[in-house]
Parts: C-alpha cells; sequence; structure tokens
C-alpha cells in the first residue's frame, strides 16, 4: 500500500513494513509505458459500482474480438472477488492475541502472505464493511484523499494480458475494494499469463506513479492515452539511476527528515490546465527566503497622516471575533501556564534589578502590576496579540543610568522620568502618523539575528548568574571534614542578656549537625533556634553557622533538571514511542509537566530550596512615593523641556525593540494568517508610555524572547500524516485569549502567593534558560557558528553552501559576532546611554 511511501506486507505475514522510499526496476517502467499504448484506457468513465465498471473495461478492451464471452465471464467474476486486506492492528490488540495464544506464531484467521488474498466465492461487497469503518490505519490519510486500485496477478487461462487503466469521473465508493472506506478514483488492472515477477514490478510501478504529485495531475487532466504516456515520459526524465553494484537493491531506502519542494519540475500543459496551489512550495520558499516582509501591503505607505494605522484597524477588525474563538483549544491551555510562569519568573528578575536599581521607587509589586495592565490593554487592542509586553534588559540600563544622573544633579527622579515618558509617548505618535514603520523594510538578517540573540544571551546569562549567586546565599562549607564533626558548632551570643543577667555566664550553643536528615533542636531554656536568635538581637558565631547543607546543590539539580526535561519533552513530539496524540499532547504540556515533576521532587526533599516571593500587600515598594506622580513642584520648570533630549534616546530604544521583535514574529515561515499591525503596535506602546510612566510603573515593550516561546506553544501542525512522514506545519493558532488569560493570572498572583510560594527559584531560572536556548536555536546564526567548528566535508549540505563560497560565509558570521559582542560591551558600560543608537 502507499499513501506517500511504500509499504510492504513482512514476510511473517503478521504486519506492514516501515515505510520507505519505492526502489524500481527501470524495466518496468518501460513495460508499463507498453500497458498504456496498447490496453484499455478509459477516462471519465461514468459509474456507480464496481461491477460496472469491470463490465465496462472488459467490453471496452481493443482486442475484444479476442477475448470470448466465457474468458470475459471468469475474468468478472475473478476480478469481483473480494480481496483480503492485512489488518492493521493496535498494540492493545496484539498483546491480548499473545496472552490467548503464546505458542501461535500466526494470528487465527490470517494466513502468511495474505495480501491480495480472497475469500472462496466471496464477492465484493456493495457497501462498506465493518473493518472498513473501524480501520485505524484511516486516521493516517489526509482529509479528502481518494483512494487507487492496482490489480495485477498472473492467471492461467489467458493467452495475453489483459490491461486497463480507468479514471472515473468522479470519486465512487467501491464498497468492500479498499482497505478503508474512501472513495475511488483510479483503477489498474494487468492479469496475464505467468511471468516471474513482471507483474508484480509493473504493478509497483504505477502505484508509485499514482502517488507522483506531477504524474497524479497528468492522470487526472489527461483528455487522451497520449497524455499519460507524455507523463510517464516525464516521470522517466526525473529519474536517477544507481548502478547495481554500488547498493543492495534488497536495502530499503529510508525516509529523509525534510522531502524537496517539487518545484523544480514543470508540469505539462494540458487543456483547460488550472494553476494548483502548493502549500510546501510556498513554505519552501519562505525557509529559503530572508523571511523579511519586504513586499507586505502592512508596510506599504499610504502617504496619509495616519493612513497606516487606520489600514491596520482595518484589517485587524475583521479577525476580531475569531481572535477569541480561535483560542478554545487545549493547546491554549497548556502555553497559558507556560507564558504565565516565564512572565512571573521575568516580572520578578526585572522588578528585584528595578528596585535596586532605583533605591525601590520602582519594585517587584510595580513590576506586577504594570506588567498586567500594560500586558492586558496590547492584547486587548494590538495589531499582533501574539506579542509579549515586558520589561527588557535595555530599557532596564537606561532607567538605571537616569537614576543615578537624577541623583548627581538632585532631581527627581520620576518626575524627570515621568516627562521623558511624556515626550516618548509624543514622538511614538508622530512616528505613527508619519508611517514611519515602513522603515521596517530595511532591516535585514543581520539585524534581527543580532538583536534576537543579544535578548536569547541576556536570558541565558541572567540565569546562570542568578543560579550562580546560590552559591553566596548557600555557601558550602569546603573546609567540612567527616573526622572533625565533633567540632563543629553555632553558638547564638547573646550579648545584651549578658550585660543585664550576670547569672547567664555561658552562651546558649546550638549544635546544627550536618547531616541534612537531622532538624535543628528546638527551642528550650538551654538552646535557641536560629530565628529566635535573631529576633531577640543576637548573632550566630562557630564554624558551622553559614553551612546550609544541599541546598546549593539540589539548587542546580532542579535547575538542570528542569531545562533537560523542558527540551526532552518539547522533543517528544518527533519520538518514535507512544501513539502520535499521546506525542504531541506530552509536547505541548512539556514545560508544565517539567515544572510539576520539579516542584514534586522539591517538596519530597523537603529541603529550604529559594522559593518564588510574591508580594502581598498593595503598597507602593518605596513609602516615599505614591501612585500618582506629579508633573510639577519636584524639578525646575525647564526639566519637562530638557526632558526631550533623552527621550530622543528612549525613542529610538522602544521602536527598535518593538519593531524588530514585530518583523521577527510576522515572519512569512509562520504562515500567518491574519495580519500584521505595525502602526497599531507603536501606538499602544506610546500610549501605554503616558500611563506607565504617570502612576511610575516600568515602560514595557515587546519582549523578544517570551513573544517566540509564545509563538511557538501555540504551533499548528496536520492531525493525520502518511506513515512516515513527519506532521506539517500548518501555522500559528491566532488568538488574543491566551495573552489575556496571562495578564489577568499576572494581576491575581498578588493574591496568590500562599500557592506560588512553593515554586522553587532554580525551577524558573530553568525555564528563562529553556527560552534562551530555544530562541538561540531558532536564528541561522547558531548554524553558522557550528560551521566555523566543522570540517567542510563533514558540514551539511545547507542550501546557502550552494551558491555562496564558504569564505563568505564565514567572514559574515565573524562580522555578525563582532558586532553582537560589541552590543554586549556596550550593554555592560557606562557606555549604555549610546545602545539604542548602536542597535
Amino acid at each position: 500500500r502507499w499513501i506517500k511511501f511504500e509499504e510492504k506486507v513482512e514476510d511473517g505475514g503478521e504486519r506492514w513494513s516501515a515505510p520507505h522510499v519505492p526502489a524500481l526496476p527501470l524495466h518496468s517502467l518501460f513495460q508499463l509505458r507498453t500497458c498504456l499504448q496498447k490496453g484499455t484506457v478509459l477516462l471519465d468513465l461514468g459509474a456507480a459500482s464496481f461491477k460496472e465498471i469491470i463490465d465496462k473495461a472488459l467490453s471496452g478492451h481493443p482486442e475484444e474480438a479476442e477475448l470470448q464471452p466465457a474468458l470475459r465471464e471468469r475474468l468478472a467474476a475473478l476480478l469481483l472477488l473480494q480481496p483480503r486486506h492485512q489488518p492493521t492492528k493496535s498494540l492493545l490488540q496484539l498483546l491480548a492475541e499473545l496472552t490467548l495464544s503464546p505458542c501461535r506464531g500466526i494470528p487465527r484467521g490470517i494466513l502468511p502472505k495474505a495480501k491480495g488474498r480472497s475469500e472462496p466465492g466471496a464477492q465484493v461487497s456493495k457497501t462498506p464493511l465493518k473493518e472498513q469503518l473501524r480501520n485505524r490505519f484511516r486516521k493516517k490519510v489526509p482529509l479528502g484523499a481518494e483512494a487507487a486500485h492496482v490489480a495485477v496477478g498472473e492467471v492461467e487461462f489467458l493467452e495475453k494480458p489483459f490491461t486497463a487503466f480507468i479514471r472515473l469521473k468522479h470519486g465512487v465508493s467501491l464498497g468492500s475494494l479498499a482497505e478503508v472506506a474512501l472513495p475511488s478514483r483510479f483503477l489498474f488492472i494487468l492479469l496475464g499469463p505467468a511471468k516471474v515477477k513482471t507483474y508484480h514490478e509493473i504493478g509497483r510501478a504505477m502505484a508509485t506513479l499514482l502517488m507522483d504529485e506531477l504524474f497524479q495531475r497528468v492522470a487526472r487532466q489527461a483528455e487522451h492515452r497520449e497524455d499519460l504516456v507524455t507523463g510517464l515520459e516525464m516521470f522517466l526524465d526525473e529519474l536517477i539511476v544507481l548502478p547495481p553494484g554500488k547498493w543492495d537493491p534488497s536495502a530499503r531506502i529510508p525516509l529523509l527528515s525534510s522531502l524537496p519542494s517539487p518545484c523544480r519540475r514543470t508540469a505539462v500543459e494540458l487543456p483547460d490546465q488550472q494553476p494548483h496551489g502548493n502549500g510546501d512550495m510556498a513554505a519552501a520558499g519562505d525557509r529559503a527566503s530572508p523571511g523579511h516582509p519586504h513586499s507586505r501591503e502592512e508596510l506599504e505607505r499610504t502617504g496619509r497622516l495616519f493612513g497606516g494605522l487606520l489600514r491596520d484597524i482595518r484589517r485587524k477588525a475583521q479577525w476580531y471575533g475569531s481572535d477569541f474563538s480561535d483560542a478554545l483549544h487545549p493547546q491554549c491551555l497548556s502555553a497559558v501556564f507556560y507564558i504565565y510562569l516565564a512572565t512571573v519568573t521575568n516580572a520578578i528578575t526585572f522588578g528585584g534589578m528595578l528596585g535596586d536599581a532605583t533605591a525601590n521607587m520602582q519594585g517587584v509589586l510595580e513590576s506586577f502590576l504594570g506588567t498586567a495592565f500594560a500586558g492586558f490593554v496590547f492584547c486587548l487592542f494590538s495589531g499582533q496579540p501574539l506579542t509579549i509586553l515586558s520589561s527588557t534588559g535595555p530599557v532596564l540600563v537606561f532607567e538605571r543610568l537616569l537614576f543615578s544622573f537624577s541623583q548627581h544633579h538632585s532631581l527627581d527622579y520620576l518626575e524627570f522620568r515621568l516627562w521623558i515618558g511624556l515626550w516618548v509617548a509624543f514622538f511614538g505618535v508622530v512616528l505613527v502618523a508619519t508611517e514611519a514603520s515602513h522603515l521596517v523594510r530595511h532591516f535585514t538578517r543581520f539585524t534581527e539575528e543580532g538583536f534576537c540573540a543579544l535578548i536569547s544571551l541576556i536570558f541565558i546569562y541572567d540565569s546562570l548568574k542568578k543560579m550562580l549567586s546560590l552559591a553566596d546565599a548557600f555557601p558550602i562549607n569546603w573546609q567540612y571534614r567527616l573526622d572533625n564533626i565533633t567540632s563543629y558548632s553555632c553558638t547564638c551570643n547573646l550579648w545584651w542578656r549578658r550585660l543585664f543577667n550576670p547569672i547567664l555566664t555561658c552562651p546558649t550553643t546550638l549544635h546544627l549537625p550536618p547531616v541534612p536528615s537531622m532538624q535543628p533542636p528546638p527551642a528550650t531554656p538551654g538552646g535557641l533556634s536560629r530565628t529566635q536568635c535573631l529576633d531577640q538581637g543576637g548573632h550566630l558565631l562557630g564554624t558551622s553557622c553559614q553551612y546550609v547543607p544541599d541546598v546549593t546543590l539540589i539548587s542546580f539539580l532542579l535547575f538542570g533538571g528542569t531545562f533537560l526535561s523542558c527540551t526532552a519533552l518539547n522533543c517528544f513530539r518527533s519520538s518514535r514511542y507512544f501513539p502520535a496524540g499521546v506525542r504531541k499532547l506530552v509536547s505541548d504540556f512539556a514545560v508544565i509537566l517539567a515544572i510539576l515533576t520539579s516542584c514534586a521532587v522539591d517538596a519530597a526533599l523537603g529541603l529550604e530550596t529559594p522559593k518564588l516571593l510574591v508580594p502581598s500587600k498593595l503598597k507602593p515598594t518605596n513609602p516615599a512615593r505614591g501612585w500618582i506622580i506629579a508633573p510639577f513642584g519636584a524639578n525646575p520648570w525647564w526639566v519637562c523641556l530638557v526632558s526631550a533630549v533623552p527621550a530622543v534616546l528612549v525613542t529610538i530604544l522602544i521602536f527598535m525593540d518593538q519593531q524588530i521583535t514585530a518583523v521577527i514574529l510576522n515572519r512569512r515561515e509562520y504562515k500567518l494568517q491574519k495580519g500584521a499591525g505595525f502602526h497599531l503596535d507603536l501606538l499602544c506602546v506610546s500610549l501605554l508610555m503616558v500611563v506607565t510612566s504617570v502612576t511610575g510603573l516600568p515602560w514595557y515593550v515587546s519582549a523578544t524572547v517570551i513573544s517566540l516561546a509564545h509563538m511557538e506553544s501555540l504551533r499548528k501542525e496536520s492531525e493525520t500524516s502518511a506513515p512516515g512522514e513527519h506532521p506539517k506545519f500548518l501555522g500559528i493558532r491566532e488568538q488574543r485569549l491566551t495573552g489575556l488569560a496571562v495578564f489577568v493570572l499576572m494581576g491575581v498572583s498578588i493574591f496568590m502567593a500562599p500557592v506560588l510560594k512553593h515554586i522553587p527559584m532554580p525551577v524558573l531560572y530553568g525555564v528563562f534558560l529553556h527560552m534562551g536556548v530555544a530562541a538561540l536555536n531558532s536564528i541561522q546564526l547558531l548554524d553558522r557558528v557550528r560551521l566555523l567548528l566543522i570540517p567542510a566535508k563533514h558540514q551539511p549540505d545547507l542550501p546557502y553552501l550552494r551558491h555562496v563560497p564558504l569564505r563568505r560565509v564565514h567572514l559574515f558570521t565573524v562580522i555578525q559576532l563582532l558586532c553582537l559582542a560589541l552590543l554586549w560591551v556596550i550593554k555592560s558600560t557606562t557606555a549604555a546611554i549610546i545602545f539604542p543608537v548602536m542597535v
């Protein structure tokens, strides 16, 4: 049987073989051409049953005079016999049969080599059998598929071969003829006197031809016998012959992970031929192209004020209803939890860093509230709701420099920042009005990959940096020796009790055993716990006071385990184990499963690993500030005018960060159907700058890595695929509901502190690392970096290596790496103020 590849019944007669590329004897194709030239060819035959088809095929034979009525009756009776199909059984059925009869080699009722055998005297049923309707193989057949039947065999009573090629006018259900109940369109019959393996190979050649896209198109549109012969000759023109001594003909050629595009082949011009779209060809072209929206109408200028914005609104308005209905899928649920945990971790990380950089003028609470509000509004009104807003590294660098400048010049930081934000919003509206987003068409792969690599490396660096800082918070006692266990102690020094109570002459001593399974002693008159000691104003003295056993080790194990689990479960979709539905479900919920597993391990061990800390009170982190920032009073009046200068730099930063992320998310290779909204997105970000500046909340812009993770978690793939074929990528589940749910949960997180406090921070840092590595793997730069380390003869056969000299590829890669290193150095030094210009 064939869908796209050949499957054979194994010699044992118990199962179908693995799908493989068919290998044909060249002579069989020449014999097939002779059959088409001399045999019966019936095109657009109007028949409603298999018996009617056979009658017309026998009566339409060119050598009808040689077929006597008795001979035709014998052929008809033979062809109308019910074929016996090889059953497709599930694993449970096979185990059940093995349990019932463990010594039986062949299941009862199945004969060895039973393919094509007929039940004695049974004829083809006019209606499908129960076995056809319940056949598990049906789910492998793509929607809209039709069946083709190839019947070949040796017949003793024929002196000359009988050949017929039949194309029905409409797809007709031929009852129990096919393995599964499908409408049939093509039939090929070849019966003749005994010739060893000849007919079998001709039948395989015809089945392979009918699976070829080019010949299939020719066969559907042919008007004469010559058209079929021409299609066969075109197939022969594309053949590549392997010398018999260079390979084993009995070896089955394995399937490629990605098939070549059929666009290299030109179809024959047939009457009334219509162009056929091909999603694979388009996808291949998109993958080969740079992925830039050069010809997209979203970036074409209208020449009118706000013309691009109005066009974005009209384009997105027609999809607004479906942006909610398209989210009714279990995959969206896994995406919500995944992106929510990533956004929570990002908000805590950047909120903590903002608090350190701004003396808690902006902290974790402000980060939570700002992320929830800005993200919710953006997902509700933006042109690309799959984008996730968040604080980013470049914005954090500017905030740190702005606070230092305000402190040095005795300016009020929040008021100064308010005016900068208002100017940025004004400049953003001007850019939207003048359709400045059309400049996005000049962004090249060089710029996109450099920026995406920088943000990905920031994620990877921050996650590793946070993990390494655990060694300081939970130090390892490198001087620990098992032989000296009796000398280790920790003393609570209550100096004030000595001063006022002379009776207490000895300090209270705590012996904290380094064995993890033992608990510290309870608080008694003779011994205080560590917390009680510190609460009463004492301090700890001794060699084991700062020793926290196993916390650093288990934190790194949770960190690495989460990262590896996310990666492995995400790749489980392409695994060979379990049915496709199970693999897809596990892959969709990969991150959630990894987090739950790591949390369960942490809870089982019971060690005090650092947990997620969520603010539980709605009040500013710094008590000295309020929720509304006054525009005047704290700074001189001219600050509102001078603020326009740094606002230009922030505008460049916001524009570049927002639009580069938008370009990456709207690449053609993602097959988005609802269009982009570059102008509308920039307007939403600009207006949100006003609200966040007035309330003293952090500034938000598109987060490249989290947005890419959001896109990847919403990938749609074909539910039916041919055996041996990987599911086809169909696009992204475009909707607004996942983003809205994520940011609603962000706002509710303040009241979910009792639940979230059980999630270890190393687990979330592992998710951070996974997102950074996944985003880095999605760009071509990493492949070209690998080429620098691979000898030429071992390099993969990449398309651009066939057209571009290797030294030019290496030169391009080295320049890109140098620019990336320069951006990293600028971001990390005091020169970070010019970072937007350098991007």
